[in-house]
């Protein structure tokens, strides 16, 4: 047993705390939306959403961003909803509350959800192990590329012989891990850093990526490795979001066929982008701040975001 000091703050209420917001998302919503508003990515969403405020405020958001809904079902029950907590050096932790009710099936999935598409992204979930089986047989079906983020390092504590048959099935094609994942996954073996486990990774994917925290992130494809130091505030405000959006960045550099460090200096500055505020919704004016950053790494501009800096 390790025993070790634990500092708690306690609010009289929460009308002292910091200020509460209420925002759309999700791990996938996260990036899908950064797709759309910030890259101008065609980009739809495979999932479903209650018929409450919760759901209303969902399809809300990703409409005015332009995210094809056309696959989102509808359902009698209550959205699932997350906390998140923030403290004040921008650290988060994330309690969720799943609906059993209003969720996709696999076989509700067919092959129009999948046509047309370059990417299919994914979040390793073992409560949805079934439907994930599924979209990947028919993506691929569909000659679609998967992704997957490894979701939390908790997930992949309690779940990881299903995340690994599906690593090692070859059917991934780019997985995204964080440094508390990467060590998880690989935590049965002496010395086991982020290195190793990147390695392990693109054994079985075409890319794989390690991101780092402030310490950037490695990624290999192929014989080629890559390290990028992450972009950003000495201080976040908030990291909610931060590896949403940099896969969201990264998925860009590929549609565009940008180079892996290329990849991951896009991803390293949207990534950055969203822990400057609250939430794992990007505001126009961290969005201007990520296309002068990628101006000024020599990255190319999407069309979206030229205006932004033209002089």
């Amino acid at each position: 047993m390790i025993l070790d000091e634990v500092n708690v703050h306690t609010f009289a209420s929460l009308d002292n705390a910091s200020p509460l917001k209420t925002i759309a998302g999700g791990s996938v919503a996260n990036t899908i939306r950064g797709l759309a508003a910030g890259f101008g990515v065609t980009c739809g969403i495979i999932g479903a959403c209650g018929n409450d405020e919760q759901g209303n405020l969902f399809v809300d958001n990703m409409s005015s961003y332009k995210v094809d809904l056309f696959r989102l079902r509808l359902k009698n029950g209550p959205t699932a909803q997350c906390v998140c907590l923030v403290d004040e050096l921008g650290n988060r932790t994330m309690r969720p509350c799943l609906s059993s009710a209003v969720k996709v099936q696999a076989n509700e999935l067919t092959r129009k959800d999948f046509k047309g598409s370059k990417w299919l992204v994914l979040r390793y979930a073992v409560q949805n192990l079934e439907v994930i089986h599924a979209a990947i047989m028919i993506a691929k079906q569909e000659g679609v590329s998967v992704s997957l983020d490894l979701a939390s390092f908790e997930m992949v504590r309690k779940f990881r012989s299903p995340l690994v048959q599906l690593l090692e099935s070859g059917s991934i094609d780019l997985c995204f891990a964080n440094e508390d994942e990467a060590a998880e996954l690989l935590r049965s073996e002496d010395n086991a850093g982020p290195e190793v486990a990147l390695e392990f990774l693109a054994e079985h994917c075409q890319w794989a990526v390690v991101t780092l925290g402030p310490k950037g992130c490695i990624a290999k494809h192929g014989k080629e490795v890559v390290r990028v130091p992450a972009m950003g505030e000495a201080k976040a405000i908030d990291a909610t979001g931060a590896g949403d959006l940099f896969a969201c960045g990264f998925l860009y550099g590929l549609v565009k066929g940008l180079s892996l460090e290329e990849c991951c200096r896009v991803g390293s500055c949207s990534g950055g982008s969203v822990t400057r505020d609250l939430g794992g919704e990007l505001t126009s004016e961290n969005w201007q701040w990520m296309y002068k950053q990628m101006q000024t790494k020599g990255l190319p501009i999407p069309e979206v975001g030229k205006f932004c800096t033209a002089k």
